[in-house]
């Protein structure tokens, strides 16, 4: 077994939603869940299809954010994993949505941070082992970063 890094491009004003899945119905049912969840929101989503042809399945309402979705996937290249960027929304307004999709088998992240896919490559193929999401703590909030966090809150509009 050999493990490998794929450093994700999360282009400038988005988000990722990294996650596996079970069956090629997913890349329309994600599709849908993300148009009515976020009918203002740019989006693609590439998804890596782990038998039969195994292709690389795309869709999205942005052509951009979609090459960039399929170049992603090409670097993870690990069967039934599905990446979703998304732009003018947060994963926050689609993940419990995502989530309920019953193809859906779990989420490694959702982020807009630097990330790195920990991939491990066998005989049969590849899979993920885990992401590296942002950076390590610098240190311990203090009060004016508890203020300031309750602020971005308030003007992301996330609380009252």
């Amino acid at each position: 077994m050999e493990f490998q890094t794929a450093v994700i491009d999360i282009p400038r004003e988005c988000n990722i939603v990294l996650g596996q899945t079970h069956f090629i119905k997913t890349v329309e049912d994600l599709y849908e869940i993300l148009q009515s969840t976020c009918p203002n929101a740019k989006f693609a989503l590439s998804f890596c299809e782990a038998s039969g042809p195994c292709l690389i399945r795309t869709e999205g309402n942005d052509e951009e954010l979609k090459k960039v979705a399929i170049e992603n996937i090409q670097k993870i290249a690990a069967g039934h994993v599905f990446l979703v960027l998304l732009k003018n929304a947060f994963p926050i307004n689609v993940l419990n949505a995502i989530k309920a999709c019953p193809e859906v088998c779990s989420i490694y992240c959702a982020t807009a941070n630097p990330v790195e896919v920990i991939i491990a490559q066998t005989n049969q193929g590849r899979g993920i082992m885990g992401v590296i999401d942002g950076f390590p703590p610098k240190g311990v909030e203090k009060e004016e970063d508890r203020t300031a966090r309750r602020s971005l809150l308030r003007k992301l509009a996330y609380k009252l």
